[in-house]
């Protein structure tokens, strides 16, 4: 989304799929259906305002004619309830070839919390939360995910750790998949 002016992060799955292949050819995890990445709260206005039902064609390494990918912002975006659990993903960018799509939700200021003396607490409608976003999200990382440049969160170790809980970086057994440290895959248990 850096080409039409738009910083956004990978996070939730995809950040966890990052995390244990960085080092190696960096993949999706493979029981991930999709991409999940987020922006702020004025990039989320700005994908609605001018970009909103728009296809855009990414060249992407590997695939000859590349891909056609269709943003559709969700009408709710701009209601930052967590009741609302019908529509907590703010937009998705759609491979119109295959159906498969990118998520993308909106970090916004934490009210609440910041009311309770919680200076720079962010939110995101699916309830996830962050304390600060000077330390926890910003700077963003460059880093590479599928071989495509990236931004990552800044403190993602620990990010990952309230998402998923500690184990969730150390254990090699999950969706009956074992983890390969020497070719740093997800490999099926047969």
């Amino acid at each position: 989304m850096s080409d039409i002016g738009a910083e956004t992060w990978i996070m939730h799955g995809t950040l966890l799929g990052w995390w244990w292949n960085q080092k190696a050819r960096e993949v999706i995890l493979p029981w991930d259906s999709d991409l999940d990445v987020q922006v702020n709260e004025p990039t989320m206005h700005y994908l609605a305002k001018y970009y909103n039902m728009t296809e855009f064609h990414y060249r992407l390494p590997g695939i000859t004619n590349g891909r056609t990918y269709l943003l559709e912002v969700n009408p709710h975006y701009q209601n930052s309830s967590v009741e609302d659990w019908l529509n907590v993903i703010d937009a998705r960018w759609i491979d119109t070839e295959t159906g498969l799509f990118i998520d993308v939700s909106t970090v916004r200021k934490n009210w609440t919390a910041i009311e309770d003396g919680e200076e720079g607490a962010l939110m995101v409608k699916d309830k996830h939360h962050y304390r600060d976003q000077e330390r926890d999200i910003f700077p963003l990382r460059d880093s590479y995910f599928e071989g495509i440049h990236v931004k990552i969160p800044y403190e993602y170790t620990w990010l990952l750790e309230e998402e998923y809980g500690k184990k969730a970086l150390t254990v090699t057994m999950f969706e009956h998949h074992k983890f390969n440290i020497n070719s740093k895959l997800w490999e099926p248990v047969r």
